[in-house]
């Protein structure tokens, strides 16, 4: 394209704009445009717009477009035309289009159209919507046109093609709701109008549509919900409540609050009307020819409800139960007895059976073999059975009438009807202790049995006749009704503790107990002794009062370890540490058993009151209590170990020096013999040489080297042997004074420790007692000093009170809730809700019912 020209093919379009007019105007196709100095082309080359069949447009700033078939276009400020189409167009005096602002126009199918200048095409071309069967489309006027009113809102119901306009808005697609069988929708209506079927629908207004089938909502009709038929069938009933008073599906007026059935006798299939309410689902009760059942508060015949009313209905049966009506107890199976079984039964109400008047609270029994169906009239209180005993088995009974209580033993025994069984009660450590030997919880309405081991003995004590008996094994022991077991609480463990072993049978021995005494030498040295006695007791003739000494002492463990404790206390009190180490034995026996009139040890030692038995005593262990005491005890002892063990090695060493040196001495005197055999035999060589040279060629000065020679090889032998067994001699002696000088050493050093380990003991003895002494002064200043600062800090409390006054003090509690009082009065609330913000809750209904408590 050449500048300024344009060729326009068939069904194009350009906008040109004067400058000099300031008009812009629409040239089409087919042509060669040649644009002028003073124009100005604002909108080309553009197709025209192609609106197939069944189509309609909007347009703006549109491109080629190819639309499919079944299209329209939505024109925006369209330009007014005459009669002849597009040659024919009005223009104002400027020869401007004129165009109608902000309104749009909707073209459908038709000749090709260019778009004039201020034209523009909203949107894409779009097909003309087709509403299927079944459904519709929600229409809104925009604006008044053909007697409608701008805000009205309609249907235009399938199956149709709907032909938009621009003062119609399309709301949305509505499509039917598909009812089945045995569902029902709910609808509510917007606004009041007529519906389909003439009935008049108010504002609000809830109701269900039941037919089966496609149902499309109505303009003004809300859908709420779909809802489904409870299924009813011969062994489930529905159970209805009525919100208000309307007349129900089966022509039944219902009043508010109403409860009914629907059994399958009325419908299959039942669908809750709008203003019922389904309160559950009420299952068939069936009895069989063995049950029965009371109905409280049934409805009679004349469909009328008995309050408070008792109905006994009796297998077999089936019925549902009405409204409000609810079974006592269940369903319960008839009573089926046997030849050792009875019902025990109380009237509650006058009446009169087998020609016999019962009267209310009566008591009697019914006897088997045979069925009972208990009237409405009677309480069964409880079924009984005939309690077989064995000769060691029994139970208690107690007369209600009188309140007497026996035992029956050793018999098959039945209750009379004013009998009842009764329930022992023992003490918790008794039931504990009953537990433990038998193994088994005890029955209380049984007799308590316990069996009593050999050699033990058991005290029982009747709160009735307050008398106690004693009862010794093997035998069982069987108690009475006012009868209950003395328990024994013993001390227990190493070093004793007071109330440690509970038990109801007393050991009679022999027997052995260990305690542990701390006891005090004369030296205030402070030793554990562990200590073990052997005892027995002695019944002496046997009698009732012997038998009754024995339980005497409550605690005759803790007892006897406490008197033989005080004794050895006293005896080692008056000892030395080292005496009392040396004869231990001798001071604990004689201070505990004593002595006869001819100084010798008694035998036992004998607590009359129980006639309990001391015969032996073992002392097991002697440990010093304090623990630098025993650290110093164990230093000595170490020291002395040490002391030994060095003095024991000194001697081995010394005795293996002294065979050391005498080895080497030999050794040297055998060097010695042996250097010297040598040296005889050089000498005997030399004089042979010395021979044999004085044969061959005779000379005196041969003769007198040979002299030499020989004299000091004598010399060198004397010298050697003299300096080994002078030197290993030497030796000897030297390894022996060294031994001496160590063992006197090691035994010096023995007694300077055992000194030191006896001094620092008494120093820390005198520390202790020091520090002893301390304490209590120091105890006795601070109890006074806070003695002193309680009465300082009571009488100031006493006299803050008195100052200020009761009156004062009760005003000055009540001053803060009254204030939070009158600040509530003050603020004018009729009502008002105050939670934690934990607990939900029902906002609406409480705004519903703070609005009626105002209005």
């Amino acid at each position: 394209m050449a500048q300024g020209v344009y060729r326009l093919k068939p069904f194009e379009f350009i906008h040109v704009l004067d400058h000099n007019t300031g008009v812009t105007r629409l040239e089409v196709g087919p042509q060669t445009f040649t644009r002028q100095e003073h124009e100005k082309v604002v909108l080309g080359v553009e197709n025209f717009v192609f609106v197939p069949p069944r189509h309609y447009c909007l347009v703006k700033n549109p491109v080629e477009i190819f639309a499919p078939p079944r299209h329209y276009c939505l024109v925006k400020n369209p330009v007014e035309k005459d009669e002849q189409g597009v040659g024919g167009t009005l223009r104002d005096e400027f020869g401007n289009y004129k165009i109608r602002h902000g309104d749009e126009e909707i073209r459908f199918e038709g000749e090709p159209f260019p778009l004039f200048p201020g034209e523009a095409l909203d949107g894409k071309i779009t097909p003309l919507v087709v509403v299927p069967p079944a459904s519709a489309l929600k229409l809104r006027a925009l604006r008044d046109f053909d007697g409608v009113c701008a805000g009205e809102e309609w249907l235009f119901r399938g199956p149709a093609t709907y032909i938009p306009r621009v003062e119609v808005y399309v709301v949305q697609m509505v499509s039917s709701i598909v009812i089945q069988p045995n569902n029902a929708i709910k609808l509510r209506a917007r606004k009041q109008f007529v519906d389909a079927k003439g009935t008049t629908r108010l504002a609000g207004e809830q109701w269900l549509v039941r037919e089966s089938g496609s149902y499309l909502p109505g303009v003004d009709e809300e859908f709420l919900e779909s809802v489904p038929a409870h299924i009813l069938t011969r062994a489930k009933a529905l159970h209805l409540r009525a919100t208000r008073t309307f007349v129900d599906v089966f022509g039944t007026a219902r009043k508010a609050g109403e409860e009914w059935l629907v059994t399958h006798m009325d419908t299959e299939a039942h669908i809750p009307d709008i203003f019922e309410e389904v309160v559950g689902e009420v299952k068939l009760t069936t009895l069989t020819n063995e049950q029965y059942c009371v109905v409280v508060d049934y409805v009679d015949s004349s469909k009328k409800q008995q309050w408070g009313g008792r109905q006994l209905r009796r297998g077999p049966c089936s019925f549902f139960l009405l409204p409000f009506e609810r079974l006592e107890k269940g369903i319960q199976s008839v009573f089926v007895l046997d030849s050792e079984e009875a019902l025990l039964l109380t009237a509650r109400e006058a009446f009169t059976e087998d020609s016999t008047l019962r009267q209310p609270g009566d008591r009697w029994m019914v006897y088997g073999p045979r069925e009972y169906v208990p009237p409405v009239e009677v309480d069964v209180l409880e079924k009984r059975k005939a309690i077989p005993l064995g000769e060691t088995e029994g139970v208690y009974v107690r007369d209600v009438r009188s309140g007497k209580v026996r035992s029956v033993i050793g018999k098959s025994y039945m209750l009379l009807p004013t009998e009842e069984l009764w329930a022992k009660e023992m003490p918790a450590v008794v039931e504990d202790l009953l537990l433990k030997y038998s193994g088994q919880v005890r029955d209380k309405n049984r007799v308590v049995t316990f069996r009593a081991l050999h050699n033990t003995a058991v005290q029982i004590y009747d709160y009735k006749d307050k008398n106690s008996r004693v009862v010794f094994g093997p035998k069982l022991v069987m108690l009475g009704p006012d009868e209950h077991f003395t328990v024994l609480s013993l001390s227990g463990s190493v070093p004793k503790k007071p109330h440690l072993i509970k038990d109801l049978a007393l050991q009679l021995g022999p027997d052995f107990m260990t305690d542990i005494v701390v006891v005090e030498t004369a030296d205030h040295a402070r030793l554990s002794l562990k200590l073990s006695y052997n005892w027995k007791f002695h019944l002496g003739a046997g009698t009732d009062e012997d038998a009754a000494n024995l339980f005497q002492v409550p605690d005759f463990v803790g007892d006897a370890c406490k008197a033989i404790a005080s004794r050895v206390r006293g005896a080692v009190a008056c000892e030395s540490f080292d005496n009392f180490h040396k004869r231990s034995a001798r001071i604990i026996r004689q201070a505990v058993f004593g002595v006869d009139g001819n100084g010798r040890i008694r035998d036992a030692f004998v607590f009359t009151s129980n006639q309990l038995h001391i015969t032996n005593i073992d002392i097991q262990s002697v440990e010093p209590v304090d623990q630098r005491t025993r650290d110093a005890l164990q230093k000595s002892v170490q020291l002395a170990i040490e002391i030994t063990t060095k003095s024991q090695e000194a001697t081995a060493r010394h005795e293996a020096m002294r065979i050391e040196q005498e080895a080497r001495g030999r050794l040297e005197r055998q060097k010695i013999v042996d250097e010297a055999q040598a040296e005889k035999a050089r000498t005997n060589l030399l004089q042979l040489q010395a021979k044999s040279t004085a044969v061959e060629q005779p000379s005196q000065a041969e003769k007198a080297r040979t002299n030499l020679l020989q004299l000091q090889a004598k010399s060198t032998a004397v010298e050697t042997t003299g300096q080994s067994a002078a030197e290993a001699k030497a030796r000897a002696e030297a390894s022996n004074i060294e031994g001496e000088a160590a063992v006197t050493q090691a035994e010096l050093r023995a007694q300077a420790a055992k000194i030191t380990a006896l001094q620092d003991l008494n120093q820390m003895k005198a520390e202790q007692t020091a520090e002893v002494e301390y304490r209590k002064q120091m105890d006795a200043l601070d109890l006074e000093l806070q003695r002193e600062l309680a009465k300082i800090e009571s009488a100031k409390f006493q006299s803050a009170v008195d100052v200020i006054g009761a009156d004062t003090i009760a005003a000055i509690a009540n001053a803060g809730p009254e204030t939070q009082a009158k600040l509530l009065q003050g603020l004018g609330l009729q009502s008002f809700l105050i939670t934690d913000g934990k607990s939900p809750v029902n906002l609406f209904n409480t705004a519903k019912g703070l609005i009626a408590g105002g209005q």
